[in-house]
């Protein structure tokens, strides 16, 4: 899949009637955060300019998403610790799109260009607003106050040297406070005792997609995602398996838990942020919709909350 087609699979519009999902408006600080800054952090992932300097040397979207992500693990990572890292993803895929990735050019290579094309894309977007730089100060000071511990992406990605122009400097440390999250989030997902397959389709309905529209694109073949789904059924989490599927109260409730758990486990970066957590978080916020406006993020205010 080229970057133009992920475009066309990704980027429709949010459906008629629906809102900014319900876990969203009613989350905590640190899930606001997380809202305000997915499509600054994902500018590597969404951005055209990107897409194409990647697609030079023979990456497709997926094999430049892998690659990029999960590159600062190292070139001599094995392909099933990027597959546990990604998580919700099948593994076999993101291994053998890992290995496709690394072959195309060397990983450091690749984390150069991607680096500064999405440094220079974000800059072309956001102008010269002088609150870049401050913002990217205040979240370099927060990501750089927590643990790493249990957080590998995170702390593989801390450890890179940093852009030093400001719009590339707020994109890495957005993308810092993601994998934060996102490291937090899994760990409390395996807690629950949930498999991959079953936590991609508990957050899909969680934060309103239909069943299979959003796991679907994580590459799982059809029996282990209706096996997910039967199971999720059975233990009362959902409502049936076909396209009306929905959470039931005890699902919704368990899947709440799970965010809930997601969101203490960011409790130091919260505190490290401090005062200036509700500045940053409008004006990411603010920096986010000109990134969607300019086709540089998904328009679906689901996709947000999705990851």
């Amino acid at each position: 899949m080229d970057h133009a087609e992920a475009v066309r699979l990704f980027f429709a519009a949010t459906p008629e009637g629906i809102g900014t999902p319900g876990p969203v408006r009613g989350g905590g600080p640190a899930r606001a955060l997380r809202d305000a800054l997915e499509p600054v952090a994902m500018h590597d992932v969404w951005a055209r300019a990107v897409g194409d300097a990647a697609a030079e040397y023979g990456h497709d979207f997926f094999s430049a998403y892998v690659t990029g992500r999960a590159g600062p693990l190292g070139a001599d990572a094995p392909p099933q610790l990027v597959a546990a890292t990604f998580a919700v993803f099948e593994p076999g895929f993101v291994g053998e799109t890992w290995i496709r990735g690394r072959s195309l050019l060397p990983v450091s290579e690749h984390l150069r260009i991607r680096d500064a094309a999405t440094a220079a894309s974000l800059a072309g977007i956001l102008g010269d607003d002088p609150e870049i730089d401050s913002t990217a100060t205040v979240l370099e000071r927060a990501v750089d106050a927590v643990s790493g511990a249990g957080r590998p992406l995170f702390s593989a990605l801390r450890a890179r040297p940093r852009p030093t122009e400001p719009a590339g400097r707020l994109w890495r440390a957005a993308d810092l406070v993601r994998e934060h999250r996102g490291d937090g989030h899994l760990a409390a997902a395996v807690a629950a005792g949930l498999d991959p397959v079953r936590m991609g389709i508990l957050a899909e309905l969680w934060v309103g997609y239909p069943l299979g529209e959003y796991s679907g694109t994580r590459a799982w073949p059809e029996e282990p995602a209706a096996e997910g789904a039967r199971r999720l059924a059975a233990d009362g989490l959902i409502t049936g398996t076909g396209q009306d599927t929905a959470l039931t109260d005890a699902g919704r409730a368990f899947r709440a838990a799970v965010e809930d758990a997601t969101d203490a486990a960011q409790a130091d970066l919260v505190a490290a942020l401090g005062d200036d957590l509700p500045s940053v978080t409008e004006r990411l916020d603010r920096w986010s919709d000109a990134c969607v406006e300019a086709g540089a993020f998904p328009p679906d205010v689901r996709k947000r909350a999705a990851g």
